[in-house]
């Protein structure tokens, strides 16, 4: 097989990689409660909360000193109460990760007593949106018009294309 046929077929493979690798699937969002200031007390986790948009296989993290704290899933009246009777998990490393599996609201709470002192959250998450249809992709768009994503990938596979076909010493 000549060297040319092996550029076009490596430049054909480089294509289809990238052409794939635009269309796939929204990766999970892993949402730190607090941000940069953490699971700690004093801070109001409803305003954090109500700044973010949960999804069915995301994740909630708590970061905490596991000295000072803890983490219990626990159900509305838990919350409301700030009492861990009938929690259904209960995290302690100081570096939780816990998926968002199912489309409902999850409510956590410190259990050591500073739930009192405001270390408890509830978050509402929705059940993921379903992708665009063909139909409805197709009634977005103009005929005339590419998408700055097309555009972006057939740019980058174009480029590649070219170092592999002549070779890095045109440049």
């Amino acid at each position: 097989m000549s060297t040319s046929s092996n550029s076009s077929l490596i430049c054909a493979l480089f294509v289809l990689i990238s052409a794939v690798a635009h269309l796939s699937p929204v990766t999970a969002t892993d949402h730190i409660v607090g941000a940069n200031r953490g699971w700690n007390a004093g801070i109001n986790y409803t305003l954090w909360s109500n700044n973010h948009t949960f999804y069915v296989g995301d994740l909630i993290s708590f970061r905490y000193q596991k000295t000072q704290y803890n983490v219990f899933e626990v159900n509305q009246t838990g919350y409301d109460n700030c009492t861990t009777e009938g929690a259904v998990g209960n995290w302690s490393s100081g570096k939780d990760f816990i998926p968002l599996n199912k489309a409902k609201r999850y409510y956590f709470i410190c259990g050591n007593g500073q739930c009192f002192n405001g270390m408890k959250v509830s978050v509402l998450v929705h059940p993921l949106p379903p992708p665009p249809s063909a139909a409805t992709a197709a009634e977005n768009s103009t005929p005339n018009a590419a998408s700055p994503l097309s555009l972006g990938w057939l740019l980058q596979s174009s480029v590649s294309c070219a170092f592999l076909w002549f070779g890095f010493s045109w440049i």
